[in-house]
């Protein structure tokens, strides 16, 4: 009997928040720029379900047709928050 090998693979995942098209009710969109595949759903964890899924449908399709499977570059980026502070006598106006 052999055994098949196993392979644990990390992708980075963008999570934001959207609206449906055509009835704009909320939604949350999960993109994975390094496949460049996306889905979504109707909360943060069904968007990382269905992007989970969605990710591995897309590398079963890959591994099928015989083509390299791009794998993250964690060190290529970074990806952080910054704090600016503004001051004016006028209000600012923010954009929704």
């Amino acid at each position: 009997m052999k055994t098949q090998k196993k392979y644990f693979l990390n992708y980075r995942v963008i999570l934001k928040p959207d609206k449906r098209t055509g009835g704009n009710k909320p939604c949350f969109v999960a993109y994975c720029p390094t496949l460049g595949v996306a889905d979504d759903g109707n909360s943060t964890q069904e968007a990382l379900k269905n992007i989970r899924k969605t990710i591995a449908f897309h590398l079963e399709c890959l591994q099928k047709e015989g083509k390299e499977i791009p794998v993250d570059k964690p060190n290529e980026e970074l990806v952080t928050n910054t704090q600016i502070e503004l001051s004016s006598s006028s209000p600012f106006r923010f954009a929704n």
